[in-house]
């Protein structure tokens, strides 16, 4: 019996209407579109203005296009992890919401946070439950309203992130395609540089701290881009050595869209050319948990079975990883 791998078979993929453009922003802070562009490689991104909708709004909506593209029926879903760092709420579950209202009443669900890593690290979660064979559908899904975080007269964050959810869907493959290997790291070092201050259980809610303004996220970011963009480099580097795989072997990178030039130094470091880069990054930003399943809802034509695929994130804490994948099927 062939051994079994863990294959993305489906995606799906959700982004609000509302445009922010760097336009938009120019008359909220001192900045401007050549300033943003030059420096970030984004244009534009979206933001869920609706009220009393959160990132489950987000992950339902992805979920419902996968689900409707691959004529999935929920209730076959074992398993729904969310990958977020904006939960609806701190004790409540976010994924549970989710699959229940998608119909997936048969899974178990639950939320993972590792920041911008979280859908990255939720590759390796989802494929360990396929690979052990307990489970045949795990549905991963990404989503973030990072706009509930975000202080909008900070132009060091403002400029930077948006708001979406993209969903894939892993199941048994018996033909070696799916997920080959994974480096995966994280250093507690980055603990101070990106954050919330208050919020949990160090500093909890009161007055002062929403006064203080201390619910919005913190980031030192000439100290994130200089480990980002070593970290993001060394593993994929690392990855590709240790499957013996030069350049020409790899097809696609799907890296987590933080920074045009962060994507810029790993593709460098992995010898790619510009050709054989996915990048969205001018159209959304940086959607945190989004941003790898919305590359691969963006470019799923482009995919084609059997094509290798490397994936690589960083995030707060830090935390930051690669996987080698290789894509189970073409688009129909």
């Amino acid at each position: 019996m062939s051994k079994t791998t863990a294959a993305i078979t489906a995606v799906g993929a959700y982004v609000p209407d509302f445009v922010l453009s760097n336009q938009v922003l120019e008359t909220l802070v001192d900045t401007n579109d050549e300033w943003i562009t030059s420096r970030t490689g984004i244009k534009e991104r979206r933001l869920l203005k609706e009220e009393g909708q959160g990132t489950s709004f987000l992950a339902i909506k992805a979920a419902q296009n996968l689900i409707e593209k691959r004529k999935l029926n929920p209730e076959e879903i074992d398993v729904v992890i969310v990958a977020t760092a904006t939960p609806d709420m701190l004790v409540a579950s976010t994924a549970v919401y989710v699959a229940t209202q998608i119909g997936a009443t048969n899974a178990f669900a639950y939320d993972l946070q590792a920041a911008c890593s979280s859908f990255l690290y939720g590759m390796s979660t989802a494929s360990a439950y396929i690979e052990s064979g307990r489970y045949k559908k795990v549905l991963l899904i990404g989503a973030d309203k990072m706009s509930s975080i975000i202080d909008y007269t900070d132009r060091a964050t403002c400029i930077i992130f948006g708001d979406g959810a993209g969903a894939v869907l892993f199941e048994p493959n018996h033909e070696g395609l799916g997920f080959q290997d994974e480096y995966l790291r994280s250093d507690g070092i980055g603990r101070e540089f990106l954050k919330i201050d208050a919020g949990g259980s160090i500093l909890p809610p009161s007055e002062e701290t929403v006064k203080n303004r201390q619910h919005f996220v913190f980031q030192d970011g000439k100290t994130v881009f200089k480990y980002a963009v070593s970290g993001m480099a060394d593993v994929s580097e690392k990855i590709m050595q240790r499957n013996n795989l030069s350049h020409d072997d790899v097809n696609w990178l799907v890296a987590h869209q933080a920074n045009k030039r962060i994507i810029d130094a790993t593709s460098s470091r992995m010898g790619l050319d510009e050709s054989k880069v996915l990048v969205n990054i001018e159209k959304y930003g940086n959607t945190t948990s989004a941003t790898l399943p919305l590359l691969l809802s963006d470019f799923e034509h482009k995919l084609k079975k059997g094509d290798n695929l490397i994936f690589a994130a960083f995030g707060g804490g830090f935390t930051w990883g690669s996987i080698y994948l290789r894509w189970a099927y073409d688009k129909k």
